[in-house]
């Protein structure tokens, strides 16, 4: 069975406030109880006290300072708030006794002899409250007086404050339980505008977004959640639109090409050397269309697997990889550092190499064969950083912010698209993003350009 928030929001603030109001109600008669037979108590103590120094018993015979006193009328009549009094001997035995008693008698406790407390019995259909005193003569205990008060009416009070706390306490309950219901409702009322309103969002209409109605509370924050959500699907879903477009418009190129040579070949017979130059043509387009799939599956298995990082010493790895990027290139390539110690960081070495060859791919590219191309480790204010500088032909002010899309590429001076796929700096862009690496880019159109790696 499914239960609604509202109704768990509910259920769950009445369960605690059930369980803080039940210790209330406990505390209260338990401190009613505590109250009632506490004042009887004390009044039990001051008609012990008033009557402890007129009662003596003297070799088994009672004698009285006052004995009027003994025939007072709250001892020989029943009152609605009675003294009972009873005197007994060392076993226990009644010697005499108050007449509201009537034919009934206290109970003697010899386990309270020494104890000068009360407790709660019944005599005679009645329930009392008793307490005994022991009395002496010479130095000698020779019986005990026992003192009593009716507990009924406490008993009845008590009775009645239960019962009173047991009907309201499900009354109380099931009130709490449809108020908190109702006001869940009511709080939750913003939740389901939110609701209604995403589902009315869609691929088609990812442009809209959830209003904010309250600036500063949580719904707000939620409500401003969701909307960056939806601001990411989309910058995501155009991104990929873009990327699909470019894609295809990229690799039809090639084929065209591939297409059109083939076609020019079968038309009419070639000589030998036309033949050879239009394979040649073809095989261009081949490896092309080649260099930019293993450049798309790069750019796609990038983020896909777990990223193992190691502990790479970045000065050692940077120099031996400028030197083994010289040797296979064949242009001077530079290694500069101003680091006297080495210098660790926790990075995958593949994805810091395809990074490193992709920055210096595109150096060697843009820049002449005269050129150099300088490789550098150092520090700035603590960040390790490595860095790729080129003087080539640089990069113009309004390239520098798209110079990481796919399939960017700046156009040269005749106005045509620089050669190659566009997608080497998407991909530096991509795994420096996954390795935490910051990338900056400093360029002026003919003077070069450096790309900076900031660990």
């Amino acid at each position: 069975m499914i239960i609604s928030y509202k109704e768990r929001i509910a259920s769950r603030l009445t369960l605690v406030t059930a369980m803080i109001v039940l210790v209330v109600f406990a505390i209260i008669y338990l401190v009613v109880d505590f109250t009632v037979v506490q004042s009887i108590d004390r009044e039990l103590k001051l008609e012990t006290d008033k009557h402890v120094g007129q009662i003596f018993l003297v070799d088994g015979e009672i004698r009285f300072v006052h004995k009027d006193e003994w025939q007072e009328q709250e001892h020989s009549q029943i009152q609605l708030n009675p003294i009972f009094i009873e005197i007994v001997d060392m076993q226990g035995n009644s010697m005499d006794k108050s007449p509201n008693l009537g034919e009934n008698h206290l109970s003697f406790s010899g386990d309270k002899r020494e104890k000068n407390e009360a407790w709660t019995l019944k005599t005679g259909g009645r329930e009392v409250r008793q307490m005994q005193i022991p009395l002496n003569h010479a130095g000698k205990r020779e019986g005990f007086m026992l003192v009593a008060k009716s507990f009924e009416d406490a008993r009845q009070l008590l009775t009645n404050l239960r019962n009173i706390l047991l009907i309201l306490y499900p009354g109380i309950l099931i009130s709490l339980f449809l108020s908190m219901r109702f006001l869940a409702g009511k709080s939750i009322q913003p939740i389901q505008k939110i609701i209604q309103k995403t589902n009315l969002i869609s691929q088609s209409n990812l442009n809209e977004r959830i209003p904010v109605a309250e600036p500063n509370d949580e719904i707000a924050q939620l409500t401003r959640s969701i909307n960056d959500l939806l601001a990411r699907l989309e910058q995501a879903l155009t991104r990929e639109k873009q990327f699909t477009s470019d894609a295809s418009h990229e690799l039809r190129t090639p084929l065209a090409v591939m297409r059109g040579t083939l076609e020019v070949l079968i038309r009419k017979p070639r000589t030998s050397e036309e033949y050879v130059e239009k394979v040649k043509l073809a095989l261009e387009s081949i490896d092309r269309m080649s260099e930019m799939i293993d450049q798309l599956l790069s750019l796609a298995r990038v983020g896909k697997g777990k990223m193992v990082r190691d502990e790479v010493e970045l000065t050692s790895f940077t120099q031996a990889f400028a030197q083994q990027s010289a040797e296979e290139s064949g242009r001077e390539i530079l290694f500069e550092t101003n680091l006297s110690k080495p210098i660790f960081r926790l990075v995958n070495e593949k994805s810091l190499q395809m990074i490193l060859n992709n920055l210096l791919q595109n150096a060697i590219k843009y820049s002449s064969s005269s050129s150099k191309i300088i490789m550098q480790v150092g520090s700035h204010e603590g960040a390790p950083f490595i860095l790729v500088k080129d003087e080539g032909k640089g990069i113009t002010s309004d390239s520098l912010a798209k110079i990481f899309d796919p399939f960017y590429r700046e156009l040269d001076e005749t106005g045509a698209a620089v050669p190659g796929t566009g997608l080497g700096l998407a991909i530096v862009k991509k795994l420096a993003l996954e390795s935490e690496i910051q990338v900056e880019v400093e360029s002026e159109k003919g003077r070069g350009s450096i790309f900076r790696l900031i660990f």
